[in-house]
């Protein structure tokens, strides 16, 4: 399972979790850095890529769009990347879930 990690997000995320999502990557590393969120949720769409945002409007677009792309939509606010690991790490198994979830296209993952 492949994340796209929006811009709101560190860009060292997809380092950070190799192991547990190889091929992730960041916004930034796929000449996205800038892009409105039309460009972004077709590149995760058309590439296999989960979205991973804290970005409102990928909630909205994932509502009335559905999948694909599927969305985590991280609601925490302002926190920091070991706390954004931290979260990732902990919903691991719902996050692969999510893929084969044929009736899903969101998680809400909660510290």
């Amino acid at each position: 399972m492949k994340l796209l990690f929006d811009e709101n997000l560190s860009p060292k995320l997809p380092r950070l979790l190799h192991t547990q999502f190889p091929g992730s990557v960041h916004v930034r590393d796929c000449g996205l850095k800038g892009r409105g969120d039309q460009a972004i949720w077709e590149y995760a769409r058309d590439n296999g890529f989960t979205l991973v945002s804290k970005d409102d409007d990928f909630y909205q677009r994932s509502l009335s769009l559905g999948a694909p792309p599927k969305l985590v939509w991280l609601r925490v606010g302002n926190c920091t990347r070991s706390q954004l690991l931290d979260l990732l790490l902990k919903h691991e198994h719902e996050v692969r879930a999510l893929e084969s979830a044929s009736e899903s296209a969101l998680l809400l993952p909660s510290r």
